[in-house]
């Protein structure tokens, strides 16, 4: 007899009792392995990076990095199998039907779960599996049009309002609940989180490198090896900054070549 081959599947839901539901819905299923949580997009980000689940069940709507900016971080060819679970309403759904193997509208039942997550079993054998990838490329064009990268990031202060050129600034870094931006030799706070900052960065310029950190690909001037595969960043403002292991692929994709 041939061993049964299982998926792992993670589920991704910044509600806790969503992904309950769904682990209870999973747990009895003899196709599924190793089951794994997120509960925000940056998490999903470095269990799909370090663990390869084979399906991703992904809520679309998250405070910070929400689904779709999970498939931007990643990058759609590497993105697994993926299921969007989503509380839009009808109208909103058919815009997510040719750019996910499948969509669970809240609340969900529990045949319908099932069906998603059959179908999702099928596509991994699938030949076609790519046409998912093209579709939601589709989607995120339509995204950015609708709502653009920012080119200026407003900082406000007592006495003024200052505005940064989103393609002067090194890297930005977790500072707290605020990030700090690096221009040149000057550390500037900006009252946002890093991931709701993410969302609206380009991708082709500004690429993660480590949990709290993005950097500007044009800012690099050369790498440093650190330790165990991991590098040190350094920029044109003299600004130093870690690459870690999981966020490494990362930096490499965008790069087009192994480091």
């Amino acid at each position: 007899m041939t061993e049964r081959t299982t998926y792992r599947v993670l589920i991704v839901d910044d509600e806790q009792p969503a992904r309950q539901r769904l682990r209870e819905l999973m747990h009895n299923d003899p196709d599924v392995g190793e089951m794994m949580e997120a509960e925000n997009g940056l998490d999903a980000v470095e269990a799909i990076l370090q663990k390869q689940p084979d399906i991703v069940f992904l809520d679309v709507q998250m405070p910070g990095l929400d689904g779709l900016g999970v498939i931007d971080t990643i990058g759609i060819e590497r993105m697994p199998v993926t299921v969007f679970v989503t509380a839009f309403d009808q109208h909103a759904v058919r815009a997510f039907e040719s750019a996910a193997i499948d969509y669970v509208l809240k609340p969900f039942g529990d045949e319908r779960m099932e069906a998603a997550f059959a179908r999702a079993k099928a596509r991994l054998d699938d030949k076609y599996v790519r046409e998912f990838g093209q579709s939601v490329l589709t989607l995120l064009d339509s995204r950015r049009l609708d709502k653009p990268f920012l080119d200026r990031i407003v900082i406000r202060e007592r006495d003024k309002t200052d505005l940064i050129r989103v393609e002067s600034i090194d890297c930005i870094e977790s500072a707290g609940v605020y990030v700090a931006l690096h221009v040149g030799q000057e550390r500037i706070i900006h009252r946002a989180a890093l991931g709701e900052l993410v969302g609206r960065l380009d991708p082709r310029r500004f690429v993660r490198v480590h949990r709290s950190t993005v950097v500007n690909i044009d800012s690099i001037l050369h790498l440093e090896p650190a330790t165990h595969g991991e590098f040190d960043l350094v920029l044109r403002g003299g600004h130093r900054v870690h690459v870690s292991r999981t966020f490494r692929p990362l930096l490499e994709a965008r790069l087009g070549q192994p480091l």
